[in-house]
């Protein structure tokens, strides 16, 4: 696996980690607000609910678990690894087992509806802020990126590659529902919109 990073961190190092650091703890936090909202996750997530629940593992140790697993496939594809890859297979996990606990269980219909609004516009402007920062992408988005470098269709493999972790997911136990819906349709067109705010452009010398 290449060890070079997918973004100079002589350009402004600082702020690019401060801003994928702050977008990292928002996306744990968002994961968090799905859970609790009870009407379905991200795919993955209910794979990683799943395997919670199957083997009585916190969700955001099976988040970090899973994400270096993934950075395994890697291997194969020589996908460069980045600084914002290595944050991303540990920090999201981390915080969502931390964020989780002081959340309480919810029963509020109204509530649970605007914590699933909340998580999913929450992941959205988390990702806008991680990817903006130009360190490299997460493990499940660069093993995407791998596949498409060595020829396969980027769109079938995801939908593929999402769809089995999702049905995986809910033989185990994960929670899948309109929320699970809403995030597959909504957070594309999201994150289109949160990342050309947020993004980072390199600093042209003059």
């Amino acid at each position: 696996m290449s060890n070079s990073f997918t973004a100079p961190l002589g350009d402004r190092p600082l702020q690019r980690i401060v801003r994928c650091n702050g977008g990292l703890a928002l996306f744990g936090i968002g994961i968090s607000l799905l859970v609790r909202a009870r009407f379905g996750l991200a795919p993955w997530d209910v794979f990683h609910q799943g395997i919670s629940e199957h083997l009585n593992i916190p969700i955001g140790t099976i988040i970090v678990l899973t994400s270096l697993a993934v950075m395994l496939l890697w291997i194969p594809l020589d996908q460069p690894v980045g600084l914002g890859t290595i944050l991303n297979a540990i920090e999201i996990g981390l915080t969502v087992n931390i964020v989780l606990p002081l959340i309480p269980e919810i029963h509020g219909f109204a509530v649970r509806v605007l914590l699933m609004f909340a998580g999913i516009g929450i992941v959205a402007i988390a990702s806008g802020l991680y990817i903006g920062s130009g360190l490299g992408p997460g493990p499940r988005d660069g093993l995407m990126m791998g596949l498409g470098a060595k020829g396969y269709r980027i769109s079938r493999a995801r939908t593929f590659v999402e769809v089995s972790v999702l049905i995986v997911g809910i033989a185990l136990g994960g929670q899948a529902g309109i929320g699970t819906v809403l995030f597959a349709v909504g957070i594309g067109p999201l994150v289109a919109r949160t990342i050309p705010i947020l993004k980072m452009n390199a600093r042209h010398s003059t």
